[in-house]
Formats: C-alpha cells, sequence, structure tokens
C-alpha cells in the first residue's frame, strides 16, 4: 500500500469519527432542548375537544409555554395540575357561566392592535362579537348565561394609580342587545341623584335575576360599590372602597380587593369579603396585593390570580378568613368553573 492510500485512509477514519462525535453531540443537545422546554413550558397541554358543559370541570387560560399558550384549556376540578386539554380559542380574558361564554381577545394588525368581544356558545363557537375600545381588563357572564359584560382600559394600563379611564359594556346574549357603556346609566349617591364627569366602571357581577347586577364605581378620587338595574338603567352606591366585585353563589356576599394604607402603591389591595346583608368586612388570609376580579369556586372558596413563572398562577384562599391561600395551579388565568 503506498503511502498516499495510507494517508487517505486515515483521513476517512478521522472523517468518520468526527461525524460520529458531531452527531452524538447534536442528539445529546437536542435530547436537552427538549427536555428543558418541557420544563420551561410547564405544565402539558394537549389539543382535544372543550365545551363549556360538564360537572365538575374548570376551564381558563393557559400561559404554558408552546403553541397552545393563550388557549383556552380545561382541567378536572379534582385535578386541577394535570393534563389540560387545549381548545385552540386564545382570549386575554374569558368567563363562563350555564354554557355561554365571554372571550376578549386582541387582534393583530398591520400597525397596531384592536380588541374585541365574543360571545361563544357551550361548543366556544363564535355567536357575536364585538369591538372593544380598550385593552381588555375584566369579563363577566351572569349566573344564567343571559348576559355578558366586560372592561378594557380606554386611558392608561393599570388600577394601581389615579391617571386611567376604563369603558364597562353589558349585552344580553339572547337578543344581541349591547350597552356600549355604564356611564349611560343615571346614579344614586347616598339616596341623591348624582352626575359628575368624572365617573367610572368597572368589574361587572351578576346576579342570577337577569336584572341586578354589582360593580365599581370611581368618582372623586373614591370607589364604590354599586349595585345596578338592568330594566331602570339605574346604579345605587352601597359601600366604599370597593373594586372588582364578585358575587357570591348564594347572593349573599361580595368578594372585592380593597385598598389598604400604607401598601405600595403599584401593589395596594388586600382581598376582602362584604356581607350584603349587614355591609360587615371580613379581611382574608392573603397578605399579598392581589390585581383580579376574584371567582367564586363554591360558596366557601375564592380563586384569584398572582404573578407566576410563566406570568399567573391560580390560587385559592377560604372566603370566611379562616384560612391560608393554597396555589391551585401554574400558568393559569381567567377561571370558570362549569355546573
Amino acid at each position: 500500500m503506498t503511502v498516499r492510500n495510507r494517508i487517505l485512509i486515515l483521513l476517512s477514519a478521522v472523517a468518520v469519527l468526527v461525524a460520529v462525535g458531531v452527531a452524538s453531540v447534536l442528539h445529546a443537545s437536542a435530547r436537552a432542548d427538549r427536555r428543558d422546554h418541557t420544563q420551561a413550558g410547564g405544565p402539558k397541554v394537549i389539543a382535544g375537544k372543550v365545551t363549556l358543559t360538564g360537572h365538575g370541570r374548570m376551564v381558563f387560560r393557559t400561559l404554558a409555554w408552546g403553541p397552545h399558550r393563550d388557549e383556552l384549556v380545561t382541567v378536572p376540578v379534582a385535578d386541577p395540575a394535570g393534563p389540560r386539554t387545549a381548545s385552540g380559542v386564545k382570549c386575554l380574558r374569558f368567563h363562563a357561566a350555564s354554557g355561554t361564554g365571554v372571550c376578549l381577545q386582541a387582534v393583530h394588525g398591520p400597525v397596531s392592535d384592536t380588541y374585541r368581544a365574543l360571545v361563544l356558545d357551550s361548543r366556544l363557537r363564535t355567536r357575536d362579537r364585538y369591538d372593544v375600545p380598550g385593552i381588555p381588563s375584566r369579563a363577566r357572564v351572569s349566573p344564567t348565561g343571559h348576559f355578558a359584560a366586560w372592561t378594557a382600559f380606554v386611558g392608561g394600563d393599570s388600577y394601581a394609580g389615579t391617571d386611567f379611564s376604563t369603558r364597562t359594556a353589558i349585552v344580553d346574549t339572547r337578543t344581541g342587545e349591547l350597552i356600549p357603556s355604564l356611564e349611560a346609566f343615571r346614579i344614586v349617591r347616598d339616596g341623591h341623584p348624582y352626575r359628575a364627569a368624572d365617573a367610572n366602571f368597572w368589574g361587572v357581577t351578576f346576579a342570577p335575576d337577569d336584572r341586578t347586577f354589582y360593580a365599581t364605581l370611581a368618582t372623586g378620587g373614591r370607589t364604590h360599590l354599586v349595585r345596578g338595574d338592568l330594566r331602570t338603567r339605574t346604579v345605587t352606591t352601597l359601600h366604599e372602597n370597593v373594586e372588582c366585585p364578585s358575587l357570591s353563589p348564594d347572593g349573599t356576599r361580595i368578594a372585592y380587593k380593597k385598598r389598604v394604607k400604607g401598601l405600595p402603591k403599584d401593589a395596594p389591595w388586600h382581598l376582602y369579603v362584604l356581607d350584603l346583608h349587614t355591609l360587615r368586612e371580613t379581611a382574608l388570609d392573603e397578605s399579598r396585593s392581589v390585581d383580579d376580579q376574584v371567582v367564586w369556586r363554591d360558596d366557601h372558596t375564592l380563586v384569584y390570580a398572582l404573578p407566576g413563572d410563566y406570568g399567573a398562577d391560580l390560587y385559592t384562599v377560604p372566603a370566611n378568613g379562616s384560612g391560608l391561600p393554597h396555589r391551585l395551579l401554574s400558568a393559569g388565568v381567567s377561571a370558570a368553573f362549569l355546573d
């Protein structure tokens, strides 16, 4: 064998060894990437069928990294940390009751985003859509499914300060009749008619009678819980320092966030529950500032979002102030519990 042939054989062997080494490194790297992606992405999410019917399930917006991030997903209430079934429907804010859902979405344009509200049927099909004049903030469906409400920021983007304005709309999901702004309602404050240019509403929650609702009214530097009447188009003040109210399933209490003196300006709230008969407040055993419209899982337990590794996690706390908070699930917001 000539020297030239020996050199060629040696070079070929070296090339094979290099190729094997590179392939091994790439394979190991790919496995590590997949493993890291799974860890970084959080809970397992798979595509499937999601409906707004079925007892013992919850639907929410998942924030787990991956192709299904921001989609509505469902899990059993008994296994909230289990695998999530993804719907393909993306929402920024969401709520549902009695087989009707409301989904606030961003519509991405070439220059800027716009926003819309979708009224969904029990199979998440769009029944109606409405323009939303700002950044979506709150969404709620009445217990009967006959009404839906949403709030958007039309000036500013946070409730923490005072330099913001909101627009809150209510729609009859049966007829499509839209009340584009609660600012058109007559205000009764402390028993007297009241008008003010700075009146601002947000955070609607409905009673099951298809007439009564509650919301926050801000005016004159103060916030008030108001009771609204959809027939007379009137709101009446009930209690001060109430934001983002949520009516209990039995209709006797309001859970809400309350500004507490001494807390940071960008995180000024603690959770409270108000007895509507006595107007007695109960502080809940959650020491962190909660900027959310809480949801009642049942008559005894509240669910709300707090910042987390993927954007937000959902927590629970007893509604009577008797127990500590507990993390329900990671990487999720905007929960609805199906009947």
